[in-house]
């Protein structure tokens, strides 16, 4: 496929979100960029957090992860599906009760003015790095196989990514996302399935059933029963659970868009239809990583592929298919490219806008704060760009284990502030907040690093060799629980109605 088809394809689709975005822009106020006027539609809110929750990392890195650790990642899915309900019963109905439009203002009214702006700063600095990574993957597949072309930098390649980007959401904000996002999530899983069919029906596998393909294949294995790997099936559904709880349940960026829904019923079904399908979509996407490694394999001209970085797999394969299948991902891509960072600007801002600055309490003029809106939407473009600008020099491995490793240590004190909110009626002092949040996480980096369980014990005669997982998650919030529970005293709190 050349890279004037490419570049075609991605210029059609971008002129279409511009479309939406104008459209859906217009008359936009601050209540329809921060919630939607509470007018958004469950069934379209749930379609479109599937892209945002998956994005460019399932799309690209899910896959290509199969010749590595094989269906090892459905193990994170289970948990993903229980974190899902956990959040539909527990914490939706918390965020409807104190009608809020940043998740964190219920830090301050349940604690204190520090555990608001201590969890708006670590969901921030967790949301920036993932969407970081997640745009970082799209881009870099989009520089191999067009930007290179034409000689066009990586860093001027992101630039003008992420300025299209502005063009569409620094007006309209989650009123404009809904409907975007929901259109990013069509164009993602059909090209998924497109891909799916083509190398199915290609010469390399068109005389094999999938099944049967399934049965030739060595990568097909789900449970991992190895205690000591970091793959273990216990870690993998523990900190998927924990993941998703805090990666979607914890986090502004999903959350933002169930508080445009008109009411708590609608934002439950949309968070029970999401968990579904996202069990759905991802055996999609490992099925497709089965299929890609036995094509590789039929395909001699492709053998090559095989000894590269798994991340590349999908593109591969695609553009040497060419035709509908490379159309298909490349608008697939497309998809994934700007899914992975819209909405994070619009929730960034939102964030800092109520948590760190409390605009909304300020007596400025309505120009004022839509000018400091406005700036902080773009600020938040420049440091997106700057991390991504980081991935691309530090990052290494399958960026699907660099973005869920992050979250094992940036949201391990906001599930220890919001259990703490939820499950006791203490209040930590605000000195106890920072030391913990600081403090925790570090440790938690240290057992990361640190696989021997021999070394951490003293007895390195036994040689146990441990790998620390997903379960690192878990393990940073009982730890800043019990941190945030031995700096708190007993306090009388009303919670409403």
């Amino acid at each position: 496929m050349t890279p004037e088809w490419i570049l075609a394809g991605i210029t059609a689709y971008f002129l279409m979100l511009l479309i939406i975005g104008r459209i859906t822009s217009k008359n936009a106020d601050s209540a329809s960029y921060f919630l939607g006027n509470k007018q958004s539609i469950w069934w379209m809110v749930a379609l479109g957090m599937l892209s945002d929750s998956m994005s460019g990392v399932s799309f690209i890195s899910v896959p290509g992860a199969v010749s590595v650790s094989h269906w090892h990642y459905f193990q994170l899915v289970i948990g993903y599906f229980f974190g899902y309900l956990v959040i539909a019963f527990v914490l939706l109905p918390l965020y409807y009760r104190y009608e809020l439009t940043s998740i964190y203002s219920y830090l301050e009214s349940r604690f204190n003015p520090v555990a608001q702006k201590t969890g708006a700063f670590f969901f921030i600095i967790s949301r920036l790095l993932g969407s970081a990574g997640r745009l970082f993957l799209a881009v870099l597949i989009l520089q191999v196989f067009l930007f290179d072309f034409w000689h066009v930098p990586f860093a001027v390649s992101v630039s003008i990514i992420i300025a299209l980007i502005l063009l569409y959401t620094l007006k309209g904000g989650i009123r404009t996302l809904v409907f975007t996002d929901a259109i990013q999530s069509v164009f993602l899983i059909g090209g998924l399935v497109i891909a799916l069919y083509s190398m199915l029906n290609s010469p390399s596998l068109s005389q094999f059933s999938l099944g049967e393909i399934f049965e030739r294949s060595m990568h097909t294995e789900i449970l991992n029963w190895n205690v000591l790997s970091s793959t273990f099936w216990g870690k993998h559904f523990i900190g998927g659970m924990f993941i998703c709880i805090a990666m979607t349940g914890l986090d502004q960026n999903m959350m933002q868009k169930n508080l445009s829904l008109r009411t708590l019923r609608d934002a439950q079904k949309n968070m029970i239809a999401t968990a579904f399908v996202v069990v759905l979509v991802n055996v999609v996407f490992l099925s497709l990583g089965v299929v890609m490694v036995e094509f590789l394999r039929g395909t001699p001209s492709m053998n090559a592929v095989l000894n590269g970085k798994s991340d590349l797999y999908f593109p591969s394969i695609a553009f040497e298919l060419g035709g509908v299948a490379g159309m298909a991902f490349v608008l697939g891509l497309a998809a994934a490219t700007f899914s992975s960072a819209d909405s994070v600007l619009t929730t960034l801002t939102t964030s800092t806008y109520f948590d760190l600055l409390s605009v909304n309490k300020r007596t400025w003029t309505d120009k004022k704060k839509l000018s400091v809106r406005r700036l902080l939407h773009a600020i938040y473009a420049v440091l997106l760009l700057l991390a991504i600008l980081g991935f691309n020099e530090f990052a290494e491995g399958a960026i699907i284990d660099v973005v869920l490793g992050l979250a094992n240590y940036t949201y391990g004190p906001l599930i220890g502030l919001f259990a703490l909110g939820i499950f006791t009626s203490r209040s930590p002092s605000a000195m106890g907040i920072i030391l913990v949040s600081v403090i925790v996480p570090l440790l938690c980096w240290y057992l990361g690093k640190n696989v021997y369980v021999s070394d951490l014990m003293g007895v390195a005669h036994l040689n146990w060799s441990y790998s620390f997982g997903y379960e690192l998650i878990l393990i940073n919030g009982i730890l800043s629980f019990l941190g945030f529970y031995v700096f708190s005293k007993e306090k009388d709190i009303r919670l409403k109605a």
